[in-house]
């Protein structure tokens, strides 16, 4: 039996099958015109999903056919990523879309749903990593202690790993709508929060102006060979990168200024030096007596190390190497910062959080935070202001006891 008569404007419905067809023509990103089909079980939902279409072919280019996400993502990965962005940016985003993304949502539509997406992200907030990845499983039989033996560990996946994971995600399908892919971008409206937990920001750890400069007598004691490194971090709030990545003629010891303008970085089992993230991370930084004091003394050990070493000696430029002209692995620094705490008597704190210790430390000094901001390299003030308002517990004790004073009662 003939489907019902078309009606004004509704183009070429026609009954299809089990259900009813419809075409658009619509001009594809690469230029070419060619007709377009929608399906559906009945008249109606096909007549909604052609003027949805037609409405697309006459705002712009149309494609004519959506691919999955996974294959886009890995094309992305390699044609867009690892041209133009860090090779750790590159890395990162590429274990985001292999561990997290593309198990979860690698078989939907580039064109999938903001309610998919939420789906995904509510799933990703709650599953256990170390279920999910088998990180206990891989342990030695006699060492297991959790998931494989049906003790779920609860590693969840903490709210800034849950953020990037989204960035990563959005930033790809940014691109997929700048090449006509996309009318939208989903993940701009996902939601992220962890599972069973409130949006705290995590209190960080840091060092009081003691405890820093216990630290620091320390190493210069026990003459640590990064002694130096240790002093830029703390003193001049340098990334463990950028002080190793320091080439040995980046220090101007007439002008008593430093300038920053690289870093060392091990990715993909490769050890990188190339130049920092981004321009506000460049900078020629003026060295306060105590930095210009440590690096001279770290150019007299690296020139003994190079004589010592003899024909043994790798030149690489940089002013902190080993023994035999190296440069320095990161881990290996890690390990010796956490050897050097342990030694001082002094909480356990992150090489990162030696830097945020600076900035803090500057901040209950009543430092500008415009000068602060300089100092860290920051590009958005949002982020040196959040340091700035870390203060420790005896600032707010003393700030406490001068509002009990000042209100006389």
């Amino acid at each position: 039996m003939a489907g019902k008569a078309r009606e004004n404007g509704e183009g070429s419905i026609f009954p299809y099958k089990n259900g009813f067809a419809a075409y658009v023509w619509i001009t594809t990103p690469s230029g070419k015109r060619k007709r377009k089909w929608v399906y559906g079980p009945d008249r109606e939902t096909v007549h909604a999903k052609w003027v949805k279409l037609q409405n697309d072919a006459n705002e712009g280019p149309v494609t004519s056919s959506v691919p999955k996400l996974a294959p886009y993502l890995y094309g992305w990965l390699d044609d867009i990523v690892k041209p133009s962005l860090a090779p750790l940016t590159h890395k990162t985003y590429e274990t985001f879309i292999r561990v997290h993304i593309v198990p979860g949502l690698g078989e939907k539509p580039l064109n999938f749903t903001v309610r998919e997406g939420q789906l995904w992200m509510n799933k990703l907030a709650r599953t256990c990593q170390c279920c999910a990845q088998g990180k206990d499983a891989r342990r030695a039989e006699d060492k297991r202690r959790c998931c494989s033996l049906g003790k779920c560990c609860q590693e969840l996946l903490s709210l800034r790993s849950l953020n990037d994971i989204r960035g990563c995600l959005r930033s790809a399908l940014t691109h997929a709508m700048a090449e006509d892919l996309l009318k939208k971008n989903v993940m701009t409206l996902v939601k992220v929060k962890r599972a069973g937990e409130r949006r705290r920001k995590p209190k960080r750890n840091r060092w009081s102006t003691e405890q820093a400069k216990t630290f620091l007598v320390s190493a210069r004691q026990d003459d640590d060979p990064f002694y130096a490194a240790y002093v830029l971090v703390i003193a001049m709030a340098m990334r463990k990168g950028e002080v190793l990545g320091l080439p040995e003629d980046a220090v101007d010891e007439i002008e008593q200024v430093l300038d920053i303008a690289y870093q060392l970085q091990r990715v993909g089992g490769k050890l990188l030096h190339r130049e920092t993230k981004t321009a506000a991370s460049d900078e020629t930084l003026p060295m306060p007596p105590i930095a210009a004091t440590a690096v001279r003394l770290r150019r007299k050990q690296r020139e003994a190390d190079r004589v010592e070493a003899d024909i043994a000696w790798q030149e690489c430029g940089l002013l902190f190497t080993t023994r035999h002209g190296t440069p320095i692995e990161p881990r290996n620094f890690n390990r010796s910062w956490d050897r050097r705490c342990e030694k001082a008597g002094v909480p356990k704190i992150t090489v990162h959080d030696g830097r945020r210790s600076c900035a803090s430390l500057l901040a209950e000094l009543n430092v500008h935070p415009r000068v602060i901001m300089r100092i860290l390299r920051h590009a958005n003030m949002k982020v040196t202001m959040e340091i700035y308002t870390e203060v420790s517990d005896e600032s707010t004790r003393k700030a406490l006891q001068q509002l009990s004073e000042s209100l006389g009662i």
